[in-house]
């Protein structure tokens, strides 16, 4: 049996269709470090991260699992790259029952996860880096990244968000112009209602965005980032 379909997805405007990969922060003297799951909405460019000590099913399912209900609208469609971690019959009995669309990325086509990949570079190394982080920190890292991580990227990170040009050749180029938070960006769709999670509102949206200004978010963030990498000597 196939597992994913083979396309690029086309989201049309909704939120609910993520782009997702992994992020190892790499090995030393045979010691596997910790990976970084990481998700992106293609609409909003809302990012979630968690973090796990593999990529085996025993680790990677239940990060899995939690990061897919930390995202405030319903989930609609699942891209990666062809990867075993993501390609198995366990990943896709998990998005079977959430009623969650697999697909996977098209051979010689490297931009179909493009977003993902560029984001990894945006908000996965300038706060973890390259070097290596032993597994066992894992726990640890994903109460930095419940707390602190997620809310600063989705409340307070502006990103870039391209409109498509066609030049006088017809050719495509994108033009970034616009630039929003994920949240404001979400906010920005229009009946946005519908496609919310139960529970969650323009309003308990709002107020979670106004809670905090940028910069006080930002001091924050890194305060707690210091925090954490101390602990990783102790």
């Amino acid at each position: 049996m196939n597992i994913g379909e083979r396309k690029k997805p086309y989201p049309e405007g909704k939120p609910g269709y993520l782009r997702v990969d992994s992020v190892h922060q790499g090995d030393l003297d045979k010691e596997k470090g910790v990976y970084h799951i990481h998700l992106v909405d293609e609409v909003t460019q809302w990012d979630v991260q968690l973090s796990c000590e593999g990529i085996s099913e025993q680790f990677l399912l239940p990060v899995l699992e939690e990061a897919l209900s930390l995202f405030p609208f319903e989930i609609l469609n699942f891209h990666s790259d062809n990867g075993s971690e993501y390609i198995n019959k366990t990943v896709a009995k998990l998005l079977e029952k959430l009623r969650v669309h697999q697909t996977k990325s098209r051979s010689r086509r490297t931009n179909d996860n493009a977003l993902v990949e560029g984001k990894n570079a945006a908000t996965v190394r300038p706060v973890y880096g390259k070097i290596h982080i032993p597994k066992q920190h894992a726990d640890r890292i994903n109460e930095f990244n419940r707390d602190h991580l997620n809310a600063f990227n989705n409340f307070h990170r502006k990103c870039a968000f391209p409109a498509e040009i066609i030049d006088a050749r017809g050719k495509i180029k994108k033009v970034y112009k616009d630039y929003h938070t994920p949240v404001e960006k979400l906010l920005l769709i229009p009946d946005v209602e519908k496609f919310l999670k139960r529970g969650v509102t323009v309003a308990s949206l709002r107020h979670k965005q106004t809670a905090k200004s940028h910069f006080d978010a930002a001091k924050e963030m890194q305060k707690a980032r210091m925090a954490l990498f101390n602990s990783f000597k102790k």
